[in-house]
């Protein structure tokens, strides 16, 4: 692992690091942002997720949450959203390939040789996270969150890992990716014609299928009610229904006027790392 850049921000640091990934074939590349708490204790975990078309610098460049985690001591990692290279494959359209990983192993060729964002984040980026930082972050209390195709990858992976994960936020999710045009083409390229295999990467299916529907962890999810994918993409509607017909802990918070942008995140960054917090004890 290489330390690549560094800011000093509220008191703490705003990294970015980057290091060769077994999972994904791949150097890979991650921001990390340390409260100054982390200078003498070790501090909980949240994972921001981006959306399509983002890096790992988006959410620390824009959403303006340094300030409240340097509050909260709590630590922000933000990995990138694809494998990136000359040799990966790619797709000239902005919500396929490079940029636009959806967070699966994908299983599809020519995708799958570097395509697995689900192991990277759940399992190769928290050993590189234990074996570099293992004096500063506790990963024994994570929580996830994300924006849009990150707010998707935060849902499954916190609903596939319940045990594992204190609380869920999302921004703009896509809530049922195998029902909307974004999911359909990404898991039909990357997964397949196969859509029962869809249906592991679909937060309201996974919802619908849980054992213990109410010891899933509590998902915070803010809408904007002017943003242009609301209708035909991201669908939050079916996972409430999906919540109120198991019980999944699910708080939804539709806002006037905010669109899809950082704008929104901006907005109510504070409320979902206050949310976070309290689930993660910080």
């Amino acid at each position: 692992m290489e330390k690549i850049d560094e800011h000093k921000s509220f008191g703490g640091w705003q990294q970015r690091h980057t290091h060769a990934s077994k999972v994904c074939g791949c150097d890979m590349t991650f921001s990390l942002y340390l409260p100054p708490a982390a200078e003498t204790a070790i501090v909980p975990v949240v994972y921001w997720l981006s959306g399509l078309t983002c890096t790992d610098e988006n959410f620390p460049n824009k959403a303006g949450a340094q300030e409240i985690a340097a509050d909260l001591g709590i630590a922000i990692v933000a990995p990138d959203t694809s494998p990136r290279g000359d040799d990966i494959a790619d797709d000239a359209a902005y919500d396929l390939g490079q940029g636009a990983g959806f967070y699966v192993n994908a299983t599809a060729a020519p995708w799958s040789r570097h395509y697995q964002m689900y192991d990277y984040v759940t399992h190769e980026l928290p050993q590189v996270l234990a074996e570099g930082f293992a004096d500063q972050l506790d990963l024994a209390r994570e929580a996830i969150a994300g924006h849009s195709m990150g707010g998707h990858g935060a849902l499954v992976i916190g609903l596939r890992n319940p045990d594992r994960f204190a609380a869920i936020s999302a921004f703009s999710a896509i809530c049922a990716p195998s029902a909307v045009s974004w999911g359909e083409k990404a898991f039909s390229t990357y997964l397949g014609d196969d859509k029962q295999a869809w249906l592991d990467y679909d937060a309201t299916a996974l919802m619908h299928a849980a054992n213990n529907p109410k010891a899933l962890p509590p998902i915070r999810l803010e809408q904007g009610l002017a943003d242009g994918f609301l209708d035909e993409q991201l669908a939050p509607e079916q996972l409430e229904a999906a919540a109120r017909q198991t019980g999944a802990r699910l708080e939804v918070n539709r806002r006037k006027g905010y669109d899809h942008s950082y704008f929104f995140i901006a907005s109510f960054i504070e409320d979902h790392l206050r949310f976070l917090a309290r689930h993660l004890g910080a």
